[in-house]
């Protein structure tokens, strides 16, 4: 027999600053490493519903483990994309056996083909996940998929093989993506929105921290499965946390909705039938967002991102082992500076941005991200400001990375965070617009759709570039990116707190 949902105010939740001052005093015990990231997902998930709404029928139906399953799904897919940045230089050379100077050219096309990949799956799965009453199965598939994946790209039979193993894997991380942000603001709910967003985006940062500094520390010092082991040990936590996630009251919140908007139909579209008229708004949903000049700001954003990240990926590893000497272990480590501060400051930023809306810290972020590109550029230049490529010229380059760091934190998350609040200003205006299903999964697909096309634009121009002219002129061009995102963001973005959807649907 099922147990009763708790009625609000049954039993006395803690208050915010009580959680908060938890969370520090827990966190001030733990150190920044992988374990540590895991911990602050629990944490921040608590956190995050104790804000929003009281527990539900048992923990495993429980909004915090919904939350948790999500991030972590999130977590694990960032985590792996990162991760065989470093080791793809000793697969390429060891394990495939291939000749050194074709290192680039397949490590810019396996970074590449993930965005390919992901380009026509996430409209696909976008689509299916919106008519879907669960959010369960569709994780489960892209968990399945993505173990697969995982597998052939570490045995590394043949070259082939590895192709396949990243189709698989950029087949279930599109899926895992799209679903997994869905059911994060589905069950946060539109009233801490940034919030959920900052967390989620703080547990991102995570993946691309850890992934590469731990396969990069891991291959030095322990070997090739050991390194193999961690990524593979994820996928294992995640497949016991969606097994026992129960997602209850999905579609009875829908069907109810869908009657109300059955009773409501006739007055709203002079007798036409609502279920005929559903069907024209889901099918119209790319339209009416395509229409919107803030869609297409919100996309450059995210594809910048996505390609400063990528472009690092796949021109980083080789211009460091190059231009200092540096091997898989310090290569790794160089990622953290690029991506610890976000970690920590996400959560501000999705506060900030709350209060203030997008425009300003966007703007400001992306325009301080454009001579810190260039700078990154300007170690191991012989003669040029005196820098070089010694000890000066590696300080310089770190430097310039923490930097980046720092001030992509500013915009990073901000285009998802435009998105989501130009749908909520649509359904506000109309809550039939795209459907029963209401477009979150669609809209998580055309950040997915931005994100894959900046992850296969960012090794294509990177890589070429670095072959072709060098880094230094691959750092220029990050930076010129960057100061048109600046300003597509000033012209576009909003200056006021984001539109928050009814409370009724808020608490779904």
């Amino acid at each position: 027999m099922r147990a009763r949902p708790v009625k609000s105010g049954a039993r006395a939740l803690p208050s915010n600053s009580d959680l908060q001052s938890e969370v520090s005093s827990l966190s001030s015990l733990m150190s920044s490493t992988f374990p540590y990231s895991l911990f602050r997902c629990c944490l921040y998930s608590k956190l995050l519903i104790s804000m929003s709404a009281p527990n539900t029928q048992s923990w495993r139906s429980s909004k915090t483990l919904l939350i948790f399953t999500a991030t972590l799904g999130l977590f694990t897919e960032n985590f792996l994309y990162g991760f065989v940045v470093p080791i793809l230089p000793y697969m390429i050379e060891t394990r495939l056996h291939q000749d050194p100077a074709v290192t680039q050219r397949f490590t810019t096309e396996l970074l590449v083909l993930l965005g390919l990949i992901s380009i026509p799956a996430a409209p696909i799965i976008g689509h299916f996940a919106d008519k879907t009453s669960s959010r369960k199965i569709p994780l489960l598939i892209s968990l399945s998929g993505c173990t697969a994946g995982t597998l052939l790209v570490a045995l590394t039979p043949s070259v082939w093989a590895v192709y396949l193993g990243r189709i698989l894997q950029g087949i279930a991380g599109t899926g895992a993506w799209i679903v997994g942000f869905a059911m994060l603001t589905d069950a946060a709910g539109g009233k801490h929105m940034g919030k959920a967003l900052g967390f989620a985006g703080s547990f991102i940062t995570a993946g691309i921290i850890t992934g590469p500094a731990v396969s990069g520390a891991l291959l030095q010092w322990f070997g090739y499965w050991p390194a193999w082991s961690v990524p593979l040990a994820l996928l294992g936590v995640g497949l016991v946390a969606r097994l026992a996630m129960v997602e209850e009251g999905r579609k009875e919140k829908r069907e109810v909705r869908e009657r109300v908007e059955d009773e409501e139909a006739p007055l709203l579209n002079d007798g036409q039938p609502a279920g005929e008229a559903k069907r024209t708004a889901a099918r119209g949903f790319y339209g009416v967002m395509l229409r919107k000049g803030v869609v297409y700001a919100a996309i450059f954003n995210v594809m910048a991102f996505a390609m400063v990240v990528s472009g690092f990926d796949a021109t980083l590893p080789i211009h460091l082992r190059d231009t200092f000497g540096w091997g898989s272990a310090p290569i790794g480590s160089i990622f953290l500076g690029l991506q610890i501060p976000a970690m920590f400051l996400a959560p501000f930023i999705g506060w900030l941005r709350d209060r203030i809306g997008l425009r300003w810290p966007t703007t400001i972020g992306w325009a301080l991200t454009a001579p810190l590109l260039w700078f990154s550029g300007v170690p191991g230049q012989d003669g040029f400001l005196g820098i070089g490529s010694g000890t000066r010229g590696q300080a310089a380059f770190v430097a310039s990375i923490i930097g980046i760091g720092i001030t992509t934190t500013l915009g990073r998350g901000a285009g998802t965070f435009q998105l989501t609040t130009t749908l909520h200003e649509l359904r506000k205006a109309d809550p039939n617009i795209f459907g029963p299903g209401g477009g979150s999964s669609r809209i998580f697909s055309l950040t997915e759709m931005s994100f894959a096309t900046g992850l296969m634009l960012g090794p294509l121009v990177c890589g070429s570039l670095a072959d072709t002219v060098g880094f230094h002129y691959t750092a220029c061009a990050l930076a010129g990116i960057s100061v048109f995102v600046a300003v597509t963001s000033f012209i576009f973005f909003t200056h006021k707190a984001p539109v928050r959807e009814p409370q009724a649907e808020a608490d779904e």
